[in-house]
């Protein structure tokens, strides 16, 4: 067992996932890349990691389903025996409907990835961290949105409502485990420039938009991934519960 670092990035195929994965490695950390499907991604984010010298492993696991999050931590135990760091990121979205044209499972399946799915991971993560379970302490940071304060009307109501969840669950998490030596903080993107737009039914949507932006353009899956890390890192030793809006003052 190293003693290195060890972080957990659900939804770490692509995007602000894979670019988090990347500044940790850079930042010293061994790297377990999580993904539901996109194992050529996977494998191609991991091989270069460890070209640059770091350690990464990849494990495919839907966090909509508690035993496939069970096994996946499972596998980090079997691996690296500690983990220090969660990054709650893997979330789904939809295409723009108004909540009229929504169906019961669609809801069930945003809230059962965005929002249990984070719950069941920092769950086992609180098992292997907190010092009242024999742990070292560690971080865990959720990936929140702008859309849980701006709402989403006519877009995506659900994803923002799941998104609202996520904010008061990282509240609640903090203070409940912050005399067990762990720290629990969101961070809430804007508009990125990710693939993620282009599930909502609109690829082009950036463009469309960014002039209303008050910084006049898109934020990057790198700009969001510092703010993790920061988040995550020694600098931010007192501080717990906090949601960092990444969102060019949206």
């Amino acid at each position: 067992m190293s003693g290195a670092r060890v972080i957990l990035v659900t939804g770490g195929s692509r995007g602000i996932g894979a670019a988090t994965c990347r500044f940790a490695a850079d930042a010293g950390y061994r790297v377990v890349v999580n993904y539901a499907s996109n194992e050529a991604a996977a494998g191609a984010l991991v091989q270069d990691i460890e070209q640059a010298g770091g350690k990464a492993i990849a494990i495919k696991a839907d966090v909509g389903n508690e035993s496939e999050i069970l096994s996946m931590f499972e596998q980090v135990d079997r691996a690296f025996g500690r983990l220090d760091a969660l990054v709650n990121n893997a979330g789904v979205l939809d295409v723009m409907s108004r909540l009229d044209g929504i169906s019961a499972a669609r809801m069930e399946r945003i809230m059962r990835v965005n929002v249990v799915g984070s719950m069941l991971c920092a769950r086992e993560a609180v098992k292997r961290m907190s010092t009242t379970h024999g742990g070292k302490g560690g971080a865990i940071v959720n990936l929140s949105s702008m859309a849980a304060h701006i709402g989403g009307a006519n877009q995506y109501v659900d994803y923002a409502a799941s998104k609202g969840a996520i904010d008061s669950f990282t509240i609640g998490l903090a203070r409940e485990v912050a005399a067990e030596g762990i720290r629990v903080n969101a961070v809430s993107p804007g508009i990125i420039d990710t693939e993620m737009h282009a599930s909502t039914g609109e690829p082009d949507r950036i463009a469309r938009i960014q002039d209303a932006l008050p910084m006049k353009r898109a934020g990057t899956a790198d700009e969001v991934a510092r703010a993790v890390l920061y988040l995550l890192s020694d600098a931010a030793s007192y501080t717990t519960g906090a949601i960092l809006n990444v969102s060019g003052g949206r």
